[in-house]
């Protein structure tokens, strides 16, 4: 039932410009998702509108020129670089005699391609039967008939219902299994609670995995297309006086990233909502980088993660001409950006410098006196490697100064309720 194609498959792309919007960077973004997809790129036709026609989303005559040039080119697929409505898709395919696939149905293409965990292929599954959901029809007018036949006569129910009703179901089973995931996620940040965690965001192909390899030399896969990263890793790095930090990759942000797909990696992006720290990377050496640090800004906010403290990290000046790496500070002297290279190391050691800075603001440091049978807590407390100071008072009670990540403070000061109590 999926709208899938081979890779190695030929298309025609289309893209069409709005108003006075006419910045071919958008089409050059889309030909580059069109390359990760393993898709050859036969002829771009373009154009330009005040708004949506609503038959075929272009014009009449642009329809037409695009269904000449399939039959000329021999392609085997249309991609549009615009949301297609469900009609406009259907009225598409019928002139055109192939297959018609807006720029959703093709980034969900390249997620299905790049998910390697059972988790990440479950989320791209679920996003994708969302986006099919509304588009059943297309396939299947010639079955929307009552089913006959023995075995077959009963409720009267419509191969389409019938579709409709396995899709609803299968959601349901996705829904379940991403939610048992969601609660061992959650049972891992709590046995890390007490460590910051920081993690890399940014808009695809900003150099993110490379960076996270450069930190924890993790060999994550990390290539120059679009959505190289999908599936989330987690890794271990030493910050200065902070001590162990998490570090987080995550799945790189695009203009007009789906809906159906950020509802769908919402356990993923759950370690971007619960960070200590945000690394926002940026592509120094892109035109448009204002443009895409608004589009991540505005995932991050969908996803209810604009209010955690951000470093800007400016990379790939290794493609700016005789640009040394520096760290920007706010009139409170505190780092706020950082200008380096993940490719060649340049800057790596302001960047840990900064981070230092930034995650020793976030540490507490407290004085306490345990009583002899709080021996747990202070053993809890080596476990963390949070004491600083140790010594025996007179009444035979321990006192102790410990440091402590902020949120880590307050969420042991949750779990142990007696805590509070022993502050001097």
């Amino acid at each position: 039932m999926f709208d899938r194609y081979d890779a190695g498959e030929q298309a025609i792309l289309v893209h069409i410009f709005f108003s006075q919007d006419k910045d071919m960077e958008d089409l050059q973004e889309f030909e580059s998702l069109v390359s990760s997809a393993g898709v050859a790129a036969l002829h771009v036709v373009t154009g330009s509108r005040k708004a949506p026609h609503p038959k075929y989303f272009v014009g009449e005559g642009k329809a037409e020129e695009i269904a000449e040039a399939v039959k000329t080119s021999s392609a085997s697929v249309v991609l549009f670089d615009h949301a297609l409505s469900p009609a406009q898709e259907r009225n598409l395919e019928r002139l055109c005699e192939c297959r018609v696939i807006d720029r959703t149905g093709l980034i969900l293409d390249i997620f299905a391609q790049r998910a390697r965990t059972h988790e990440g292929k479950l989320q791209v599954e679920l996003a994708q039967l969302r986006h099919l959901a509304t588009r059943l029809v297309r396939g299947w007018t010639h079955l929307e008939r009552q089913k006959g036949g023995i075995g077959l006569r009963g409720p009267g129910e419509t191969q389409l219902e019938t579709d409709r009703r396995l899709l609803r179901n299968r959601i349901s089973q996705i829904l379940s299994r991403l939610e048992k995931v969601e609660k061992q996620r959650e049972q891992g940040r709590r046995a890390r609670a007490d460590v910051p965690t920081v993690s890399l965001v940014g808009y695809t192909n900003a150099g993110k995995s490379t960076l996270f390899n450069r930190m924890t030399e993790a060999g994550v896969y990390a290539a120059d297309q679009l959505f190289a990263t999908l599936d989330p890793t987690l890794r271990r790095i030493n910050v200065g006086d902070v001590g162990d930090t998490v570090l987080a990759d995550t799945v790189g942000f695009i203009r007009h990233l789906p809906h159906d797909l950020v509802a769908a990696f919402k356990a993923t992006l759950q370690e971007t909502r619960q960070a200590t720290l945000l690394l926002h990377i940026v592509d120094a050496a892109d035109t448009r980088i204002s443009e895409n640090i608004d589009a991540v800004d505005q995932v991050l906010a969908e996803i209810e993660a604009n209010d955690i403290p951000t470093l800007l990290v400016m990379n790939k000046i290794d493609l700016l001409d005789d640009f040394v790496p520096r760290i920007d500070r706010d009139e409170e002297n505190r780092p706020v950006r950082v200008w380096l290279s993940a490719h060649n190391g340049e800057g790596m050691a302001l960047l840990m410098q900064a981070l230092t800075e930034r995650l020793a603001g976030e540490i507490a440091r407290h004085e306490l006196r345990l009583p002899p049978q709080a021996g747990r807590l202070r053993s809890r407390f080596y476990q963390l490697q949070a004491i600083e100071k140790e010594w025996v008072e007179e009444d035979g009670s321990m006192g102790l100064v410990v440091r402590l990540p902020i949120i880590g403070w307050h969420r042991l000061c949750k779990q142990e309720m007696a805590l509070v109590d022993y502050l001097v």
